[in-house]
């Protein structure tokens, strides 16, 4: 069986890549991502480090997405996408395409149907954006994660099977991130391309942050901000003159994963889909900084999804400063005790095996070739 997976949400097919794989060992996967995902920047996705780091083969597609896009080069990679795309599947005849939504997703898909090659499209948000709207057009099934947003695609192809979540947060499987005071702890995580924005204002109020609070610290990896080599030298200046610890990483894999989130008293992220589930999947307090741009202001809709739950506090992208930051995670050390779930019901999610219940429907498209 050879299956084709793609699409933007690649921390969905992790969990499902591992469950395939365990049902059908010879199964071969083949990944079509972003090998680079923003401008400028020459150093590999997070994407392209987990994906090979399991030994599937990784195919950079250039595609571009409309949604926002006044580029003229980069709206030229939409046409090259498709073409790209055709002629991959063309050469590599999967039996089934897997999809995880996102731009990246739609030639994939598209290209699929025009082949005669089946797929699914799992949709990780709370509110679906364009490039899955139109995905669904061409899929035999749409694999949903929340209740809220079977209305928004076909009923006789949508199906409820939740958000597929890395076992490894729910327990610590390292001893990296020691502290020797009795500080509460921050984990801050800039998303897995790195926030430029989220990192330069830790940086510019580190010194105060680490005077009554310790900080594990993803910050992505960019090349052209180097955001890793700056704030690695800010500790060194200010480390003897602080109390609290400063951890920094440039991705927090699945080694420290579980460490970073049972030692954070409080989560300081963006609000992607992922995020938002396993802060409520740990009933984690939390700091939101949605993103403001992305399609149909999903990240502000999770945020507040989190906030009614009684997780989270909300700080706007707009009113983000270094001051605004240290006062916002102060107010939220002076309630943390209160910051509790206050609907189990939304826990409901973990009762099922999104990478099983997905991982089954792969094989029984497969075979309905």
């Amino acid at each position: 069986m050879k299956i084709v997976m793609t699409g933007g949400h690649h921390s969905s097919a992790l969990p499902v890549i591992k469950r395939l794989k365990e049902k059908v060992p010879d199964v071969e996967i083949l990944w079509m991502g972003h090998k680079h995902s923003m401008q400028k920047d020459k150093n590999p996705t997070l994407e392209y480090i987990e994906i090979t780091s399991l030994g599937i083969p990784f195919y950079d597609l250039k595609a571009g997405k409309v949604y926002k896009t006044y580029n003229i080069g980069r709206l030229l990679k939409v046409p090259f996408g498709f073409i790209q795309a055709f002629w991959f599947l063309l050469r590599k005849r999967p039996d089934a395409i897997m999809s995880f939504g996102g731009y990246l997703a739609v030639p994939v898909v598209i290209a699929g149907y025009i082949l005669g090659i089946p797929s699914l499209t799992h949709e990780q948000t709370v509110v679906t954006g364009y490039s899955n709207k139109l995905i669904s057009r061409f899929t035999k099934k749409v694999l949903v994660s929340w209740k809220e947003s079977e209305k928004y695609f076909p009923k006789d192809k949508v199906m409820y099977v939740g958000i597929p979540l890395r076992k490894e947060i729910f327990h610590i499987s390292s001893d990296s991130f020691n502290f020797d005071n009795d500080l509460l702890t921050i984990y801050v995580s800039a998303g897995k391309t790195g926030s430029h924005i989220i990192n330069e204002n830790i940086y510019n109020s580190l010194e105060k942050l680490l005077t009554f609070c310790n900080v594990i610290h993803q910050c992505g990896d960019h090349s052209f901000y180097k955001d890793f080599e700056k704030l690695e030298s800010k500790y060194m200046e200010i480390r003897d003159s602080v109390r609290g610890r400063y951890y920094l990483r440039r991705f927090v894999l699945e080694d420290e994963i579980g460490e970073a989130y049972m030692k954070a008293d409080l989560v300081v992220s963006r609000s992607g889909a992922h995020t938002i589930s396993e802060i409520i999947a740990l009933q984690k307090p939390s700091l939101l900084i949605p993103i403001p741009w992305v399609s149909h202001n999903e990240q502000f809709e999770n945020a507040m999804m989190v906030k009614n739950l009684g997780l989270a506090n909300i700080l706007n992208e707009k009113d983000l400063t270094p001051e605004s930051l240290v006062e916002n995670i102060i107010t939220c050390f002076s309630k943390i005790n209160s910051m509790k779930i206050n609907n189990e019901s939304a826990l409901d999610f973990l009762k099922n095996d999104p990478a099983e219940l997905i991982a089954n429907e792969i094989i029984q498209i497969s075979k309905k070739i």
